[in-house]
């Protein structure tokens, strides 16, 4: 099987990380599937689309029209399909399944559903991972900073999670709730800023996985680069979608099943789980200790690719394979690490970061942010009463969810009232009963004096 080729710059010289396209195959066994799979994937696109044109049949399974007039000849000599009309060009020659062709691709899609793009090898999704892994790339101080503009942290943590990224390793961060740590993670996207190709699918033992999920995938359109490499869009392979380095973010829903292939019974293909689906970018956990299973069968269940940087999936037939696990996982929990885990895993989280209550101006800060942002005018003796009469008083830590929710229920006030928001002592008093219980107030209440 003969390996596609790399796209180089003018130096000829491999591409930096990420910056790697393959090029469009030539041949059939460029495409690194079998000349009857191919025959196979024609006949039931030609069943769901009719008469089509060849240009169309090359744009609908990516492939270019010199391979398909190859795959199109057979079929003709099999009588699996006829040509409609010839023109001059491949825009204008159209082609549609023959009676036999029917019988046949109703067969096909009895077996498998899928009639999309021709998927890419095992081999080749493999390789293509591993010259556009995340762990070749470097985070510097510079752009730990301009990805956190603006959002209030302390120096130690950006100082933290910026050697963290570089590490590669597994990441926890962790703390109160309510101190900030879902906002932190969420904001790591913006340091992946540069692009990856991603397939459409993948085949693996005659059996389909489908990789791309427009719902984590940010495509690039228009791109025909990478990285700088400038290429005609015709030389590309269109089987790869050029797209930002995905960031998958999961919490208390995830459960052992959903890091399994997902068989679909009706369609008869998979769809990919989640890590892999966010491999060459990050794979995120949040509320680590909310899942339906206990924290120790995921760390259990991925001892193996955080160590080694592979996985092993099973297909339904029983067939096991291995597959590149290059994500950064990134753990967030209110609970203790050491409560969460087992000191054989722990030495597998390369960063344990913890994310605790801000300081009086980093509260400040944040506090003026959500009025500006919530229209409310800024009060510095409302502020001062706030962390006098409440915080101080009641020993609650700075925590950096409480601007928004405190402010939230203020603007709400006013808008039920029909007037400017205001922060006054009165709406901050008025928000505070709101926002804590009376068990979370116990502490306090007990030691006023009874009506």
């Amino acid at each position: 099987m003969t390996t596609p080729s790399l796209m180089e710059d003018a130096d000829n010289k491999t591409a930096a990380p990420g910056a790697h396209v393959l090029l469009q195959p030539r041949t059939i066994e460029e495409t690194g599937l079998s000349f009857l799979f191919l025959v196979e994937l024609a006949c039931k696109i030609l069943f769901l689309r009719g008469r089509i044109s060849l240009l169309d049949l090359a744009s609908h399974i990516k492939l270019p029209a010199t391979i398909l007039e190859n795959i199109l000849s057979f079929m003709r000599t099999e009588h699996l399909c006829e040509l409609a009309s010839r023109g001059d060009s491949a825009g204008s020659t159209f082609v549609q399944l023959s009676e036999t062709g029917r019988a046949r691709a109703n067969d096909f899609l009895r077996r498998c559903q899928y009639a999309g793009p021709a998927p890419v090898s095992l081999d080749a999704y493999a390789a293509q991972i591993h010259r556009q892994s995340i762990r070749q790339v470097s985070y510097t101080r510079e752009i730990l900073t301009k990805g956190y503009t603006g959002i209030v942290m302390h120096n130690k943590v950006l100082d933290q999670l910026g050697a963290a990224m570089n590490s590669g390793r597994a990441i926890i961060i962790y703390g109160p709730a309510g101190s900030g740590k879902t906002f932190i993670v969420e904001n790591l996207s913006n340091l992946l800023s540069d692009v990856v190709a991603i397939p459409y699918a993948i085949l693996v033992d005659s059996e389909i996985i489908r990789m791309y999920d427009p719902h984590i995938h940010q495509l690039i359109p228009q791109a025909t680069s990478i990285g700088g490499n400038l290429t005609r869009k015709a030389d590309v392979d269109a089987r790869w979608l050029v797209c930002k380095r995905p960031v998958v973010i999961t919490g208390g829903e995830l459960t052992m099943e959903a890091l399994d292939l997902d068989f679909d019974d009706n369609t008869r293909y998979y769809q990919a789980p989640p890590h892999v689906k966010a491999n060459n970018g990050l794979f995120v956990i949040d509320d680590l200790g909310r899942q339906k299973m206990a924290p120790q069968e995921l760390m259990n269940r991925w001892i193996v690719p955080l160590d080694r940087g592979h996985d092993y999936l099973t297909l339904h037939t029983g067939y096991k394979f291995q597959i590149p696990f290059d994500v950064i996982v990134v753990f967030s929990s209110n609970q203790d690490p050491n409560k969460l885990a087992d000191e054989a895993f722990l030495r597998r989280l390369g960063y344990k970061i913890h994310i605790g209550a801000l300081n009086q101006d980093q509260y400040r800060t944040v506090f003026r942010q959500v009025c500006e942002k919530l229209s409310i005018p800024y009060s510095e003796t409302a502020f001062e009463y706030l962390l006098e009469q409440h915080h101080f008083k009641e020993g609650r830590a700075l925590l950096a969810c409480y601007p928004r929710d405190l402010l939230g229920q203020v603007r709400d006030l006013s808008i039920y009232e029909s007037q400017a928001a205001e922060l006054s002592t009165n709406t901050l008093d008025w928000a505070w009963d709101n926002y804590f219980t009376p068990s979370q107030q116990l502490k306090i209440d007990k030691k006023a004096p009874s009506p």
